[in-house]
């Protein structure tokens, strides 16, 4: 879908220069001599550069859509991912390098991961915004420490080290943020 240059916003996802790039920055200018424009800050969805690029209110770019599709993680083979849609039972595999080391620490047995295409081509993984995982190693308190919030060390199964609050112990089932991987809550189940 076209979209006049003045209206990208940051997250859009436009095609240029036969690249696909997401919006991170905008900055809006209107120079006392010569027509407005939009100093945009990109960033290669495929390789991370960046590129700052001036887009006039008469020019027009393409605004992409992404399909969003969810799978399920069935299992992996070295760096071999396999994952399989709910509904049509269609499986496809992905390399850890597609995947992201963030990511893949999380995948568990039956998690629900959302795989974003475009052109039948994977371009992201999201990873559930938080996940239960059992502690499989907790440091003991340390006695005076109580007055205030504070954490110990801990490790859970993947091996992602994560500070724990004093309560929590090896053996206990907690809820992890996938984001920046820090406790959230003891887990329900």
């Amino acid at each position: 879908m076209k979209i006049n240059g003045n209206h990208i916003r940051p997250g859009n996802l436009i095609e240029h220069n036969g690249r696909l790039w997401i919006a991170t920055k905008i900055q809006h200018t209107q120079p006392g001599k010569g027509g407005a424009y939009a100093q945009v800050e990109l960033k290669d969805i495929r390789s991370g550069s960046k590129l700052n690029e001036r887009f006039r209110s008469s020019e027009s770019v393409e605004r992409v859509r992404l399909d969003e599709i969810d799978y399920q993680f069935l299992f992996s083979e070295g760096d071999d991912y396999t994952f399989m849609h709910p509904e049509t039972f269609e499986q496809i595999i992905l390399h850890k390098d597609v995947i992201g080391e963030e990511v893949a620490v999380y995948l568990q047995d039956g998690i629900t991961i959302t795989i974003s295409f475009y052109e039948e081509e994977v371009i992201s993984i999201k990873a559930p915004d938080t996940v239960s995982m059992e502690v499989v190693e907790a440091d003991a308190v340390v006695k005076g420490q109580t007055a205030s919030s504070s954490y110990k060390p801990g490790v859970l199964e993947n091996g992602v080290r994560v500070m724990i609050p004093p309560h929590i112990e090896a053996g206990n089932r907690i809820v992890v943020n996938t984001e920046d991987g820090s406790y959230v809550e003891r887990a329900k189940d």
